[in-house]
């Protein structure tokens, strides 16, 4: 996790490489705008790019995958947004079995949001927006994960905006799994690019328990004795996915 306001940083095995997911639709999207603006872009794409980040929409991130130059296209986007420890797997794509299983590091994420958050970016700032909004409104049934530690329900400006992307998957091998959530927690005077990944949990719930438990911890850390406390009242954390 990195505060971008004020470059505060907390990190475990920071350097680790785990799946990513479909928490790599985001670099899907990312590295298609690279290629064209948003406003450029024909309108079944944007369908597509919409449901692959808003419904986790499979079969069109295979669509945008190959769009973008499978993992050749990937790459360009990786060395382009300043990843170091991110790998697509060579391959065509068969559902998740290709960028489903690029390999990342929690770093690696939080500077990607960053990338998404911040004005040095390859990017223009209204593609940027454009990705944030569609993480923004991802299905409420996909709501987990980093929002478990939002500020909701206060009076004032404080509640946090969140937009994220998850990702989950189940190793053939083992029947493990393994639970991603990535993102961005704005509040005023603080944008929180956060990444938890995770793996070998032994079923999807208890993977999403431990994102949530995990990023619950940090941004009380974080907060401190500031919390949750809004200009107007007291807000509290979500509890709700």
């Amino acid at each position: 996790m990195r505060d971008l306001a004020t470059t505060r940083t907390y990190h475990y095995h920071r350097d680790l490489q785990l799946p990513t997911a479909s928490a790599s639709k985001i670099n899907i999207l990312m590295a298609l705008l690279l290629t064209s603006p948003w406003h450029r872009l024909a309108r079944r794409t944007r369908d597509d790019a919409e449901r692959m980040i808003r419904f986790s929409d499979n079969a069109a991130a295979d669509r945008l995958y190959e769009r973008i130059g499978l993992e050749a296209g990937l790459a360009r986007a990786v060395h382009e947004f300043g990843l170091r420890r991110t790998y697509a797997p060579a391959g065509r794509c068969v559902d998740l079995y290709c960028w489903g299983i690029t390999q990342t590091t929690a770093s690696d994420q939080v500077r990607l949001i960053g990338a998404l958050a911040g004005k040095r970016s390859p990017l223009p700032e209204q593609d940027r927006e454009r990705v944030l909004r569609l993480m923004a409104n991802v299905t409420p049934e996909q709501r987990w994960g980093i929002s478990a530690a939002a500020c909701v329900g206060g009076r004032g400006p404080s509640e946090s905006q969140v937009s994220l992307k998850n990702g989950w998957l189940r190793h053939v091998a083992n029947g493990r799994w393994v639970v991603v959530s990535v993102g961005l927690i704005r509040e005023p005077g603080h944008d929180y690019a956060v990444a938890v990944l995770t793996e070998d949990s032994p079923s999807m719930g208890a993977g999403v328990a431990r994102v949530e438990g995990v990023v619950k911890r940090i941004l009380a850390a974080f907060r401190g004795r500031r919390g949750c406390a809004t200009a107007g009242g007291q807000a509290v954390l979500s509890t709700s996915r």
